[in-house]
């Protein structure tokens, strides 16, 4: 690998259809990893919760259970309603807005929970599956091409060698 390197050694090249496989495996592993970051940011943009929920996720644990921001704020829209008095237009209102704020709460974090199901998941198999193999195996193949490359030399060698012993 250094002779090649360097210029002082021949290299085997390989297929140019396996060439462009594992730079399009490549390319396709860089974009999952960003799209993958990127999907995780919108869906939970505090970066605190997501470095917990990766804790949890990482002690395999369930993640404790909290109101996300839409359902607190309805949460509290309840809350004062029902202080306000659901007689009032002012209390009635603010009931009506808060259960609307927490049915969107829970259509939020139901879309998390399926993101996080149907297309993260996907995409972190990928990565810690299938591209791992496909590393596993390039990595595989370069030993072989150098231990081919390293034979061929050593041939080449051993040929110039021989004729030489054969002028002398």
């Amino acid at each position: 690998f250094t002779e090649e390197k360097l210029g002082q050694a021949e290299k085997t090249e390989l297929d140019a259809h396996l060439e462009n496989l594992l730079s399009k495996a490549e390319c396709t592993k860089l974009w999952t990893e960003k799209i993958m970051k990127q999907t995780e940011v919108l869906l939970q943009p505090n970066p605190n919760a997501r470095i917990e929920e990766f804790v949890y996720e990482k002690l395999d644990r369930k993640a404790p259970s909290r109101m996300n921001n839409p359902e607190l704020l309805g949460q509290y829209m309840i809350d004062a309603g029902n202080e306000f008095g659901p007689g009032t237009a002012y209390g009635n209102a603010l009931i009506k807005c808060g259960e609307t704020q927490k049915r969107i709460g829970t259509a939020d974090r139901e879309l998390i929970q399926t993101s996080a199901i149907n297309f993260l998941t996907p995409l972190r198999n990928f990565i810690e599956g299938d591209y791992k193999t496909i590393a596993k195996e390039r990595k595989l193949l370069q030993n072989k091409r150098l231990d081919l490359d390293a034979a061929k030399t050593r041939l080449k060698k051993a040929k110039v060698a021989e004729a030489r012993a054969a002028v002398s």
